[in-house]
């Protein structure tokens, strides 16, 4: 199976799209998948901010980029388009660290009218980064998303039918592509 990164672009700890993400891992792992998470907001805000391009943290997170074959991005939309510790890290990648990758982009919000954040603000960037194939996504309403006081999560019918949708299509894309080496 293949191994999967799962982003999380949002700035907060106790996130719903960080929740929903770790949630959505899950999935990928009992289908097979290897899925290592990374945490944006993990990242020193000296190096993102300062463009370090050089600085340990980030040469780790470009590795892990290269080094897998599919990437779940996943962000909080803020005034129409996603999170800036996102657009920070991709600025520091590679110009085409999507190159071969098969690639979710997931948003949430609190409102409707954020739902075309992904296809015209995120799947743009993500495309020219030399992503393979970006599978459809989706965009989840906040009021969807229901954090327990033990810290379980649960996702509104609706929206949990069209997430384990998107997930397994993007499962699927990942099982038909071929499967990259650290070679080539």
């Amino acid at each position: 199976m293949a191994t999967v990164l799962s982003v999380s672009g949002s700035p907060s700890a106790s996130s719903r799209t960080n929740r929903l993400l770790r949630h959505l891992d899950r999935r990928l792992t009992a289908q097979g998948h290897e899925v290592i998470p990374l945490d944006v907001r993990t990242l020193p805000a000296e190096a993102l901010l300062g463009a370090d391009f050089h600085h340990p943290a980030i040469v780790a997170a470009t590795e892990l980029f290269a080094r897998v074959d599919g990437v779940v991005v996943g962000t909080p939309v803020y005034k129409a388009s996603y999170s800036g510790v996102l657009k920070a890290l991709l600025d520091l990648l590679p110009q085409y660290a999507l190159t071969g990758k098969t690639v979710l982009p997931l948003a949430t919000g609190g409102t409707t009218a954020h739902v075309l954040a992904i296809d015209y603000a995120l799947r743009p960037v993500l495309n020219s980064m030399g992503a393979a194939h970006i599978v459809q996504g989706w965009f989840t309403l906040d009021k969807d998303i229901t954090v327990h006081e033990d810290g379980t999560l649960s996702v509104a019918p609706d929206a949990t039918e069209a997430l384990v949708q998107v997930v397994d299509q993007f499962s699927a894309a990942l099982d038909r592509a071929p499967v990259l080496t650290a070679a080539g």
